[in-house]
Formats: structure tokens, sequence, C-alpha cells
């Protein structure tokens, strides 16, 4: 949302915009403020230890709700799958309030995977009365469901705007360990994998793929950022801890892992947007899920489906890092998610409904 809330920015005489933290995730959400210089008019605070997604549901829609109230906004902007997205969305429907649906219409048509995300998603759509959809496919996903075409907007992703924006700037890591290993490094592996549908065995199934592949592999050394739920962070140490070229690293901060990405030769992940951000940057991409609700980057042969199973994760890494032509195949594909200019976009959308000069 950062690349959005900066150009709605440039024109503070048109819109006044109000800038609303629910508080999940919120040490990853601060340290991406601080980058994008972004200061929250309104910090809700809802998150608990361990609390359930249920309470962060309730949570978020009794403390929103208020402030809808008082602020009685002609639009409320919600970007991607969270929990927060949807309820603030629900939230803005009880007062109604038009809503705005930031990277609308990414689909696996499997209601538990990702889970809460994918129904987060479906149920925005059907709240929502602008669909910023980032590609064509999207798109079609939100027509199949019944929205009108008048009502969806090919846009691009925002993560690509913030993604290329701080890929520009000159870096040099904080952490030693990380400036020394992608100095020194010929070859690097980075890893991700957090998400609830692969704790437990399928997470250790793919810790078992990534010890064989730098065993494998004398050249590469491999940096391995650790979730922090207890559970992944347990087994992940468990697996792969005495590796000696297993780095396991905490979660970074956006420039750091913007650069991480930079510097790497392959990603292995199970998230959602990384599968968008290494191919803007040239990166071949295995997705270690099952269903992926981001297919364009598959079919543009930017990013690879290889679920958990390690015998097929090894090999299709083996096979990336030992075939340059397939390695060039992959990383020159074209990436499907948008060229940087989605916010600009979104705000002459914006401004062309409501009139604005």
């Amino acid at each position: 949302m950062a690349p959005v809330i900066l150009e709605l920015d440039r024109f503070p005489e048109q819109a006044r915009q109000v800038v609303v933290s629910t508080g999940q995730h919120r040490e990853m959400l601060q340290q991406v403020l601080d980058v994008f210089r972004i200061t929250p008019d309104h910090r809700l605070d809802v998150m608990l230890p361990g609390q359930t997604l249920a309470q962060i549901t309730s949570r978020v829609l009794e403390r929103l709700d208020p402030l809808l109230a008082d602020l009685k906004p002609d639009l409320l902007l919600a970007q991607g799958d969270t929990s927060t997205t949807f309820v603030a969305s629900l939230a803005a429907f009880y007062r109604q309030i038009p809503v705005g649906h930031v990277e609308a219409g990414l689909r696996t048509e499997n209601r538990y995977d990702p889970f809460p995300e994918e129904m987060n998603r479906r149920l925005t759509g059907s709240l929502a009365d602008f669909h910023f959809a980032p590609t064509s496919e999207a798109a079609a996903n939100l027509k199949r469901e019944g929205i009108a075409g008048e009502r969806i907007f090919e846009v691009g992703n925002t993560v690509i705007d913030a993604l290329l924006e701080v890929a520009s700037r000159d870096y040099r890591f904080e952490d030693e360990r990380l400036d020394r290993i992608t100095a020194d490094a010929p070859r690097l592996l980075l890893v991700t994998a957090h998400r609830r549908e692969n704790l437990g065995a399928p997470l250790r199934r793919i810790c078992a793929a990534v010890r064989e592949i730098v065993q494998n592999t004398p050249d590469l050394q491999c940096v391995f950022q650790m979730h922090k739920n207890p559970e992944v962070r347990n087994a992940i140490r468990e697996e792969l801890g005495a590796e000696s070229r297993v780095e396991l690293v905490e979660p970074q901060e956006y420039v750091p892992w913007v650069n991480l990405m930079k510097r790497s030769t392959l990603v292995l992940t199970d998230s959602g947007g990384i599968q968008e951000e290494a191919p803007a940057l040239g990166k071949p991409l295995l997705v270690m899920r099952e269903t992926t609700e981001r297919p364009e980057g598959v079919a543009a042969g930017t990013a690879k489906l290889v679920g958990t199973d390690p015998r097929r994760i090894v090999a299709e890494a083996t096979r990336l890092l030992a075939d340059p032509a397939a390695y060039e195949a992959m990383s020159r594909a074209v990436n499907p998610y948008g060229d940087g200019q989605a916010a600009l976009r979104i705000r002459e959308v914006l401004f062309r409904h409501f009139h604005v000069a």
C-alpha cells in the first residue's frame, strides 16, 4: 500500500488521506513504514499474544467501526489478503462506505489453501466497489464471479512499484554475516517457508530438500529466513541448524530483504508476494506449495510450482543450478505483475470517479 499512500500524498489539495494501521504484524509493518517515511494517523493495536483468527477479526471490527463513524470517509482502500483487509472491508460495508480493493482477483479456487487468505480475498471481493486487479487473469477471475467489468481495473501490482524503487537504492548490509555471504558466496540460495498449510511434516520435507541441494552443490551458500512462528523456527533449527553452509536468519526488514533477493541466484519460497518480487528482479523461483493464487508467473515461466516433495524440489533446483540454458530462460522470462506504475493508475481511476481535477 505504501506506493498508493505516497502517490496520493502528492495531491494534498485534491484528497485528504487518513492512514490507519490495525497493528497486525506490527514489527514487520513498522520497518516498512520507516523505509517509506509513512506515519499512520491511527494505530488500532489489535494484536494479543497467541490470539485466534476469530479474535483478530472481532478486535479489528470493534476498533475500526467507531473510527469510520467519526471520519465518514468517501472511500476505504485496503490491500491484499490479510484478515485486516477483509474485516476493514466489512466495517466499511456496515457504514455504507465504498471500498477499493488493491491486489484484487487472486484465486486458488481452494478455500483452505492458502488459509485463511483465499477466503479473505473472496469475501473482500464481495464487498468491494473498486477492484484493482494486478493482472489480466486476476481481472478475469473477478468477471467470472459476476463483478461488473466497469468496476474492475487492471493496474499492475503495487508490490512491484515498491520493489523497484527500493532496489534502485545503493545498499550495504549492516549485518556482517549477510555482508560477508553476499560478497563471498559464488552462488546464493534464498529460502523462506512459513505458511500454515506447510507446518509440520511439509516444512520438514522442505528442510530436507534444502539440505540435499546445499550438500550436492559445493559452491552454494543458503540463507534461510525464519518466520517468527515458534513452530516454524523450531523445525528449521532442528533440521538445518548443523549445516555449515545454511545461514538461519531472523525475518529481514524490507530493504535488506529486497537486496538479498537482488543478490541471490535462486529463490525457494511458499510466500505469496515473493512470487512477484523475485521475478521482477530476474531471479528464478520455485514455489513450495501445492497451489498458487499467482498462476500468471507459472504461465509466464518466471516461477515453477514444486510442492513440498523433496525429490521434486531437489530435481528442479539442481536443474536450474546445473543447466545455464534453463536458468537463463527462467531469469529472462517477462514478469507479468507490473511495470512500477500501479499506484499512479489507481490514483487516476479514483480521481476520475470522484471528478477530481
